[in-house]
């Protein structure tokens, strides 16, 4: 983004080019408004932003949100171990729609459950609510086990860190945490089925599941009220809004890292602003692997036998 060396007029300098970027998808305020505060063009606010999220793609988001070590892994296990009991738990996985200015072509697949056009934009985040993981290039009908399917991550599962443990007479490996939306794998994890039928045991087990998935809400959270620009429908072309998206993902793991902690004024605020585009319920998928039941009832049995039996409602 340095400007050349040779131009006809003084460039703007770099660190002026950076600030434009994030004073951009900090506050999500027009290109009018932007060149009018830093008096330049419009055309140059919207090039600075172009390079500036292409270049995160192409570079530094590879550092930024990757896949965990073995190492890192079993340290966010330990994490979540600590805080929830739940032993293994390597991240939380879930879906959140990004208001977008969808195409004329094909603008009913941009259409979600609530009536607004979106990008599904599918996250996995560790113990700290950093994002290791994400995915954004299905249309707002998509269903979240859709997004999934078309991810890397489930593409290249059997890659992720194993790090078995042997629970209840059961070698577990790492695994991650899904909502009702999402199958259950022998890598990826959900509550049981609402029903009467439940044991104390399963509704036991549902509880701390959905306690523990409170962290990548929590996440979602963060990130928008950090970067504003994902809480209302920006002036994107529809094909850049996943790299844009991408890039705020990039900078928020930035942020969490450098110890830069978002306030509660933004994330009040930030929660005000998501009332206005309501996030779709997804339905259940009912596929179950006979891996991922024998899995989830290990540690059903486990978490009864080490840990209090709970009660409550799930969200």
């Amino acid at each position: 983004m340095a400007p050349e060396e040779v131009t006809v007029r003084s460039p703007v300098p770099l660190i002026m080019r950076v600030a434009i970027v994030l004073y951009k998808l900090g506050s999500s305020a027009e290109y009018r408004i932007i060149a009018n505060q830093f008096g330049i063009s419009k055309s140059s606010v919207k090039k600075f932003v172009y390079m500036f999220c292409k270049s995160m793609i192409t570079g530094p988001i590879k550092q930024l949100i990757r896949v965990p070590t073995d190492e890192e892994a079993l340290e966010i296990a330990r994490g979540f171990e600590a805080s929830h009991h739940i032993p293994q738990i390597l991240g939380l996985i879930d879906g959140s729609h990004i208001p977008v200015l969808p195409p004329s072509d094909g603008y009913k697949d941009f259409v979600n459950r609530k009536g607004w056009p979106s990008y599904v934009l599918q996250a996995v985040v560790d113990n700290n609510c950093c994002f290791w993981s994400i995915s954004c290039k299905m249309p707002g009908s998509a269903h979240d086990a859709n997004a999934l399917r078309n991810s890397d991550i489930f593409q290249r599962a059997h890659l992720l860190p194993k790090c078995v443990k042997n629970i209840e007479g059961k070698d577990i490996n790492l695994f991650i945490v899904g909502d009702p939306a999402y199958p259950l794998l022998d890598w990826l994890i959900k509550a049981y089925p609402n029903s009467p039928r439940l044991t104390p045991q399963q509704q036991s087990f549902n509880v701390y599941l959905s306690s523990v998935r409170v962290g990548v809400e929590m996440t979602f959270g963060l990130l928008k009220s950090r970067w504003r620009i994902l809480l209302k429908r920006s002036d994107f072309h529809f094909s850049f809004a996943p790299t844009m998206i991408a890039t705020c993902c990039g900078l928020h793991n930035f942020c969490q890292r450098e110890g830069d902690y978002a306030n509660n004024s933004w994330l009040e605020e930030g929660r005000d602003h998501a009332n206005n585009y309501p996030q779709p319920n997804q339905p259940a998928d009912p596929q179950c692997s006979s891996d991922g039941t024998s899995v989830r009832e290990a540690l059903t049995t486990y978490m009864a036998t080490h840990f209090p039996l709970r009660t409550g409602h799930l969200h």
